[in-house]
């Protein structure tokens, strides 16, 4: 134990300072926040924004039986994300230190979360046979998506 002063005063937390996998979990837990934005699209997945700070997006996703994401990396961006109900897979495309191109495949459930920063490319997908909803935060350049290929010889190619 130790004592504190009694003129001690508690600085409000930095919301920046913030690792985005809290934000993001944070915003799963609190449902009631975006629970009358979800949506699901046949077409395609359902995105909106929740919440903007100077720091950062929250978006939130719906996703089908099926649906996923292109081949992409979030430019400048840094984040996460994590899913709130169903199943999701990321499949991440880099090019290993002998210059192969490697694929590393993750099964993500609820609660589970991955990070993201400039370069990472990834693709996701809904591979459950329900639909499935996920919170992602975007920081330092906010909700940029820009495709990619994978070429088997050289690894993951901007489009």
């Amino acid at each position: 134990m130790f004592a504190v002063p009694d003129n001690t005063v508690a600085l409000a937390e930095k919301t920046a300072l913030r690792h985005p996998v809290r934000v993001a979990l944070e915003y799963a837990a609190e449902r009631e926040r975006w629970r009358d934005r979800l949506r699901y699209d046949p077409d395609r997945r359902f995105s909106t924004l929740i919440d903007r700070t100077e720091a950062e997006e929250v978006w939130l996703l719906g996703w089908l039986p099926g649906q996923h994401t292109d081949l992409h990396d979030h430019g400048p961006s840094t984040g996460a994300f994590t899913v709130v109900s169903g199943r999701l897979s990321e499949t991440v495309a880099r090019v290993a230190p002998d210059g192969r191109a490697i694929s590393e495949y993750h099964d993500l459930g609820t609660g589970q979360s991955r990070v993201f920063g400039p370069g990472y490319v990834h693709q996701v997908r809904n591979t459950g046979n329900d639909p499935a909803i996920s919170i992602h935060v975007y920081r330092a350049g906010g909700r940029v998506m820009r495709p990619y290929h994978l070429d088997p010889s050289s690894g993951p190619v901007r489009d």
